[in-house]
C-alpha cells in the first residue's frame, strides 16, 4: 500500500511544483468554472489525446489560485502505468481513504480522475461520493469513450451531472500557440494542418503522420475493436478511411454499403450503421442529420459527417483529392460545436443549407463556400438562404479575399472572422 500511495503522492501536489500546463484553454476552462461550488459531477468528453489531461491541471491551477490548500486536492490518472493495479471502484475508494488518512485534508476535497471509464463500477463510487453528508467532495472526470456519452452518463449518474465536450484546438487557440495574426493565410495554415495539441510539438509533416496513424489506430483499437469485439478489422479501417474523404459531403448508410459491395467487400447495412456509431462513440466522428426548415423534424436517410480534426485528412489521406470548400465546412462544423450549438443539415423544398446551428432556440443559418468567385456561384450560395422566411441571422461564408456587401439581410463572412457572428 505505501508503494501505491507513494505513486499517488508523486503525481499530486501537495509536496510537488504545479508540472507544465500547456496552453491555457480560457474557453473551456470558463465553462467547467462557472459549475464550480455545488455537488453537479464535472465530467469532460473527448476524443483522446485532445488535451484532457491538461484542462485537469489547469483547473487544479485555478482551485489552488483561488485559494484550495493543495491538500484538498486528490488527482489520479488512470492512464498511468503505476496504476494498473487500481481495477475497480473498491481499489478507488480504498486509495483514496489512505490520501484522507494521510494528508488529512479539512472541508471540501476535490476529486479529479483522467479516464475514470478504465475503472470498473466507477460509477458507484461517483455517485457516492457526491451525494455524501459526511465527507463533502467535489467530482471531475473525464473520459474517451462511449461510457461517456450523455445516454450512458444519464443511466450511470442519474441526472447529478454536467457534461463538456473537449475539443482539438480552435482558430484562436491555434493562432495563440503559434504566434500569428488572424487572417487569410493563419486561417489557410489552420485549415492545412490539425487543432491536435501534441503535434504542435513534433518537428516535420513525416513526424506528425507517424503521430496521427498511432493515434487513430489506438482509438480504433482500444475504443472500438476490443471494447465491441470486432471481427472485420480492416472493414473497419477502410471504413474510417471512407468516411474521411467524404467528410462534409451527404450519404446514406445505404449508398455506404453500396460502395463496399462494388469493391467486392461483402457487408451489410447494420454492420456499417454499427461501425459509423462506433466511430461516433469514439469522438472521431461526428454524425449531422438533416432537419426539415418547414416541418421543423428530422429527416431520416441522407445525413453528412464530419471528422472531429483535420489531421485525420491532412496526415493520413492527403493524397485523396477533397477541395478546400469541404474541409472548411468541416471547420465551421467544430467552430459551431464548440460555440455551444445543436447542429443540422437544413432541408427546405429543393434546397440544402449547410448548416442549422440553434442555440437558446434561436438559429442562425450557415452556407459555406470556398471562394464566391463568379456570378453563378454567388448565386447558387445564397439561393437556399434567401427561400427561408424568418428574421434570424443568415450568413454565406467563404476564404475570399474581400468581403460582399449584405444581400437581402444575407451577411458575407470571411472564416477567419466567423466567430463575431455567432452568439
Amino acid at each position: 500500500m505505501d508503494d501505491k500511495f507513494a505513486n499517488i503522492e508523486k503525481i499530486n501536489f501537495w509536496n510537488n511544483p504545479m508540472p507544465e500546463l500547456g496552453l491555457i484553454r480560457k474557453s473551456h476552462l470558463s465553462k467547467i468554472e462557472s459549475f464550480i461550488g455545488n455537488k453537479l459531477i464535472k465530467v469532460l468528453v473527448g476524443q483522446r489525446r485532445t488535451g484532457k489531461s491538461y484542462l485537469m491541471r489547469q483547473l487544479i491551477r485555478g482551485l489552488i489560485d483561488n485559494g484550495i490548500n493543495t491538500r484538498n486536492i486528490f488527482y489520479l490518472n488512470k492512464e498511468f502505468i503505476e496504476f494498473d493495479e487500481i481495477q475497480d471502484y473498491q481499489d478507488l475508494n480504498n486509495i483514496i481513504l489512505l490520501y484522507r488518512k494521510r494528508i488529512r485534508p479539512e472541508g471540501i476535497v476535490y476529486i479529479l480522475i483522467d479516464e475514470v471509464q478504465q475503472i470498473k463500477g466507477w460509477e458507484i463510487l461517483v455517485n457516492s461520493y457526491s451525494q455524501s453528508y459526511i465527507d463533502e467532495y467535489e467530482i471531475f472526470i473525464t473520459g474517451s469513450n462511449s461510457d461517456m456519452l450523455s445516454t450512458e452518463l444519464a443511466s450511470k449518474l442519474t441526472g447529478r451531472y454536467v457534461q463538456f465536450q473537449i475539443f482539438p484546438f480552435s482558430f484562436d487557440e491555434f493562432l495563440e500557440i503559434k504566434g500569428l495574426d488572424k487572417n487569410k493565410s493563419s486561417y489557410l495554415k489552420y485549415l492545412s494542418s490539425t487543432g491536435l495539441p501534441e503535434l504542435f510539438h513534433l518537428p516535420n509533416d513525416e513526424t506528425k503522420r507517424h503521430y496521427v496513424t498511432a493515434l487513430s489506430d489506438t482509438i480504433i483499437l482500444r475504443d472500438i475493436i476490443e471494447r465491441y469485439d470486432i471481427r472485420e478489422v480492416t472493414l473497419l479501417k477502410e471504413l474510417f478511411a471512407f468516411l474521411v474523404n467524404n467528410a462534409s459531403n451527404l450519404v446514406s448508410i445505404k449508398n455506404i454499403e453500396n460502395y463496399f459491395k462494388s469493391k467486392n467487400r461483402r457487408t451489410s447495412y447494420d454492420t456499417i450503421a454499427n461501425y459509423i456509431g462506433y466511430f461516433v462513440n469514439a469522438h472521431l466522428i461526428h454524425e449531422v442529420p438533416r432537419y426539415n426548415i418547414k416541418g421543423k423534424d428530422i429527416l431520416s436517410g441522407v445525413r453528412k459527417y464530419y471528422i472531429n480534426d483535420l489531421a485525420y485528412k491532412n496526415y493520413l489521406y492527403s493524397g485523396f483529392q477533397h477541395g478546400y470548400g469541404y474541409m472548411l465546412e468541416n471547420l465551421i462544423y467544430l467552430q459551431l460545436l464548440r460555440s455551444g450549438y445543436n447542429v443540422f443539415v437544413g432541408h427546405l423544398r429543393d434546397k440544402e443549407i449547410d448548416f442549422i446551428a440553434i442555440k437558446n432556440d434561436t438559429p442562425v443559418y450557415v452556407q459555406v463556400c470556398y471562394l464566391l468567385k463568379d456570378e453563378d456561384i454567388t448565386k447558387r450560395e445564397y439561393s437556399g438562404l434567401l427561400s427561408i422566411r424568418d428574421s434570424y441571422i443568415k450568413v454565406v461564408i467563404s476564404l475570399d479575399d474581400l468581403q460582399l456587401p449584405e444581400n437581402k439581410g444575407i451577411k458575407h463572412v470571411l472564416a477567419w472572422e466567423f466567430d463575431q457572428y455567432i452568439i
